[in-house]
């Protein structure tokens, strides 16, 4: 009987080391995953920032544009003004549109790490149910 005993415990403690290696291995493929995953969003991100500083340097010209053309009306008369204004609602626009854009590819790369966070809870209720059938 005592011997039989010894196989038992043997057979459980084996499995409990192959559950904790394929656990390890599991994991780690599942932080690779979670690199990868975290990677494409932060480039992502990064288009969206440099769109945001686009925005930037756009809505600057067109502060540069409104400028001259309030020097303009104060100084020589309607013509230049008006030139100058219309200059200043198309480099507007162009801030505009830019930051909208750039706000959606941010947007789009925010919450990171969705598809790994499901499968780790996965693989915990996997490890749960192994670890169940290796007590039995």
């Amino acid at each position: 009987m005592n011997g039989a005993s010894e196989s038992n415990n043997s057979s459980t403690g084996e499995l409990v080391k192959q559950l904790s290696n394929q656990l390890s291995t599991l994991i780690r493929r599942e932080l690779d995953l979670a690199k990868a995953e975290l990677t494409e969003k932060g480039k992502a991100a990064g288009v969206g920032a440099g769109m945001f500083g686009g925005a930037g340097v756009v809505g600057l010209l067109a502060l540069g544009a409104l400028t001259a053309a309030v020097i303009l009306l104060l100084d020589k008369g309607m013509e230049a003004w008006v030139a100058a204004l219309i200059v200043a609602a198309i480099y507007g626009a162009i801030a505009g549109a830019l930051a909208l854009v750039g706000k959606d590819r941010v947007r789009e790369a925010t919450p990171p790490a969705e598809q790994t966070i499901e499968t780790v809870k996965e693989d915990v209720q996997w490890a749960k149910s192994q670890a169940k059938s290796a007590r039995r």
